[in-house]
């Protein structure tokens, strides 16, 4: 049995420059995207709390969620610790559940260190894992992200409107 809940939800991409990444997905005819600009984030990176601003992109191409992050500062971060190492490219797999506190139990159980987590007061709580033994090829780092009601209408619409999209009004925001 595995330590994450249900399957993939999400492949996020850690990005220097959004509209680039933004305009190089819908080129692959994936979009709309949904774009929110400037969001302070508050955090915890390897324990030590954190604050940053980042600009995240989200789309759906059939039932997987895209998301492209960019950070506007070289505060350090996932996204930075990422960037330094590798550049700009696929960083992280998504998981969405529905008993944040029960997974992270089940996390911490399985001895896999918590790296970047946060957002309590914003809505949604997340929190970025290192699995042991993960494959590189596969995954470095993987997200669990806190499935609400508001996250999951917010999902729904996200791909209901890449399901419906005619390649007009690709950025939203």
């Amino acid at each position: 049995m595995s330590v994450l809940p249900g399957s993939i939800r999400q492949i996020g991409y850690v990005v220097t420059d959004l509209e680039q990444a933004i305009q190089s997905w819908v080129d692959l005819g994936v979009g709309p995207w949904f774009v929110i600009r400037d969001l302070p984030m508050r955090a915890s990176y390897r324990g030590v709390p954190c604050e940053t601003t980042l600009s995240l992109a989200l789309s759906n191409s059939g039932d997987m969620q895209l998301e492209l992050i960019q950070q506007h500062d070289d505060t350090p971060s996932i996204f930075t610790e990422f960037l330094a190492a590798k550049g700009p490219g696929y960083h992280q797999l998504a998981y969405w559940t529905e008993d944040f506190a029960a997974t992270m139990k089940a996390v911490e159980s399985a001895g896999w260190p918590v790296v970047w987590s946060g957002g309590e007061g914003f809505g949604v709580r997340f929190a970025y894992v290192e699995p042991p033994n993960s494959p590189v090829h596969i995954s470095q780092v993987v997200e669990i992200s806190e499935l609400t009601e508001q996250t999951a209408a917010s999902s729904k619409f996200i791909r209901d409107a890449a399901a419906n999209w005619d390649g007009s009004d690709p950025i939203r925001g």
